[in-house]
């Protein structure tokens, strides 16, 4: 398995449609860095977020979450409370090819500002525009910057393609759309 540099990352994004939108160079004039880079890809986060709230002292559970829990917000800037956290998604749809698994990293710029972005990987055959968890680990609030970069994705082909995909065991987030919460 090996990580795959910007040749391959374009040819699979233009000619597979493997991202899209694609943008073929860093983009970076006064803004959070976003697109091709040499071994990955800069993804940014959409104007839509859902942030947390304790309002209705809920408690956190993955198997049976509340979605009170969350407020909707749409805008150019997010602001996430201190200690807290948003989920967002990607500008990015993502279709990922069967050879392929990504990891998924936060971007420096955030990072050293204690604002930490956790995403899973994207497994072979998954479809969708990938949900993101920024975490505000701050005692301030802290600003995301809608429709800048986010994080970055990192490709890695195996030597052989995998037995079972997202795909043929049907993954639960499978073709997302928007914002999805935790399902069993």
């Amino acid at each position: 398995m090996g990580l795959k540099p910007d040749h391959w990352i374009r040819k699979m994004a233009l000619e597979h449609r493997m991202i899209e939108p694609f943008v073929e160079k860093q983009v970076r004039n006064g803004i959070i860095s976003y697109g091709l880079s040499s071994y990955g890809y800069d993804i940014r986060v959409a104007d839509e977020f859902k942030i947390f709230t304790n309002v209705y002292s809920a408690v956190v559970d993955p198997k049976d979450f509340n979605p009170r829990s969350m407020i909707d917000y749409k805008g150019d800037v997010c602001i996430i409370p201190p200690n807290s956290f948003a989920l967002a998604r990607t500008v990015e749809y993502f279709r990922i090819p069967r050879s392929v698994l990504t990891v998924c990293v936060g971007k420096s710029t955030y990072a050293r500002c204690g604002i930490i972005v956790n995403v899973t990987p994207f497994e072979p055959e998954w479809e969708g525009y990938v949900t993101l968890e920024i975490s505000n680990t701050t005692p301030l609030p802290a600003r995301i910057y809608a429709n800048e970069g986010i994080a970055q994705v990192l490709f890695f082909e195996g030597d052989e393609v995998c037995e079972t995909s997202y795909a043929d065991k049907k993954g639960k987030y499978q073709k997302q759309e928007g914002i999805l919460l935790p399902k069993l």
